[in-house]
């Protein structure tokens, strides 16, 4: 499994409404049909630059889907985002590999 990570600092100005956006963004990005779930987390560690940091993991189903979505659907999706907050928003993308997941149960 492969997780498409997408890290972004948030300018203070636009927080409020890139954090209705994003909601509403995740679940398009989703309804492509690459992703099996996505995972939106807000970033504990105050920045120097100042802002918010946030970051949504997208569990891809397969290196092969996350590729199609590159080339099918990145560009579009992506392209609201850049015109609505354009230099507040500062974003960069991480591809990870699952290699192994644990859990524990006390019960």
């Amino acid at each position: 499994m492969i997780i498409y990570n997408v890290t972004v600092n948030i300018d203070e100005s636009i927080h409020d409404e890139w954090l209705v956006w994003i909601k509403e963004h995740i679940p398009q990005v989703l309804a492509t049909g690459k992703f099996e779930k996505a995972t939106l987390t807000r970033v504990l560690v105050e920045e120097e630059m100042g802002g918010r940091t946030y970051s949504i993991q997208y569990r891809s189903y397969s290196r092969e889907a996350l590729e199609a979505y590159y080339r099918e659907d990145a560009e579009k999706l992506r392209s609201d985002g850049y015109k609505r907050f354009a230099d507040k928003v500062l974003a960069f993308r991480t591809e990870l590999e699952v290699l192994d997941e644990y859990t524990v149960n006390f019960t």
